[in-house]
């Protein structure tokens, strides 16, 4: 038998299971309230992400340009809100204008504001992972943390994006200085900052599904959730800004509404597209759990075991 056979033997086998497996994530999946926990995640995010950035960008321009900072600021926030980035960094600006007049009060009100995302997700990833048979309570002073983690997490991967970017330019002006040539600059930094906020994406998605839940999960599926929930919000991110450009009519329909209803619509897909990865998880871990191969479900399982009996 040759090579094409085999292959084709595999898919042949592959594609009822995982017809199966899809069929028992999206029912878990409903079960679950997903598409009205992403809503609540989609609108918690909305709330957060100008007090966290302005937050995060009052603090890192103390050690980095805020020039090149907000160059930063700028590629994250067409990843978050792809058809209205421009929205979200006005507001930034001008809270980071008036920063002064905000003071040590409002910037903890800012703080307190911006761990509303985290909480309602970890919220909800925990109804996703719920399971009867295992505790699903947390000690008040981790739940209590846990955002401000993340915080410093994503303060640490902007300064990152930041020091890197800054000595690809030392780099591009050494090569001037040596070799009488540049890679033109703003192409450089525009196709590196794209590459490692997608990687950066895939290191939050992965550090959500790891350390959120309660259960303990594997690291490999946590990382494979990470990059597969990333790839597919950066696939949907360019159907977003293609669809609202030249197709939709929610201008029409929703009048000076309509950037409010767009950024909402993009940031409750993307929590869909966050809770459906943690949903194949969840599921992946407790066919894993049952020592059961991940296509079946333990409950079918138990069906089948009791029909022998």
């Amino acid at each position: 038998m040759g090579k094409r056979e085999r292959s084709k033997e595999r898919i042949i086998d592959l594609a009822p299971k995982l017809y199966r497996f899809s069929l028992r994530v999206l029912a878990a999946f409903f079960k679950n309230r997903g598409i009205l926990l992403a809503g609540g995640v989609g609108y918690n995010v909305l709330l957060s992400a100008i007090p966290l950035f302005a937050v995060l960008s009052v603090l890192l321009t103390h050690i980095v340009d805020s020039q090149r900072l907000m160059e930063i600021i700028s590629i994250q926030a067409g990843h978050l809100a792809p058809a209205h980035a421009d929205i979200l960094l006005d507001a930034v600006n001008a809270l980071l204008e008036s920063r002064d007049v905000v003071g040590i009060v409002g910037t903890l009100v800012l703080l307190f504001f911006s761990s509303f995302a985290f909480r309602m997700m970890e919220d909800s990833i925990s109804l996703i992972f719920h399971q009867p048979n295992i505790p699903t309570h947390r000690r008040f002073w981790v739940s209590a943390l846990l955002p401000y983690m993340f915080m410093i997490m994503l303060g640490a991967g902007l300064l990152a994006l930041t020091l890197l970017v800054a000595i690809a330019n030392a780099f591009n002006e050494l090569l001037l200085m040596v070799f009488g040539f540049e890679v033109h600059s703003a192409l450089l930094s525009k196709a590196l900052l794209n590459l490692l906020s997608f990687f950066g994406m895939i290191g939050l998605f992965t550090a959500i599904y790891k350390i959120m839940p309660v259960v303990r999960i594997s690291p490999t599926r946590a990382l494979i959730g990470g990059f597969v929930a990333a790839l597919l919000w950066e696939i949907t991110r360019f159907i977003l800004v293609y669809y609202f450009a030249n197709i939709s009519f929610v201008n029409v329909i929703y009048g000076s509404l309509a950037t409010l209803i767009v950024l909402l619509l993009s940031l409750e897909v993307g929590a869909v597209i966050l809770l459906l990865g943690a949903q194949v998880i969840a599921e992946l871990e407790r066919s894993a759990r049952a020592r059961l191969p991940w296509y079946v479900a333990p409950e079918d399982h138990r069906n089948v075991h009791d029909k022998n009996v």
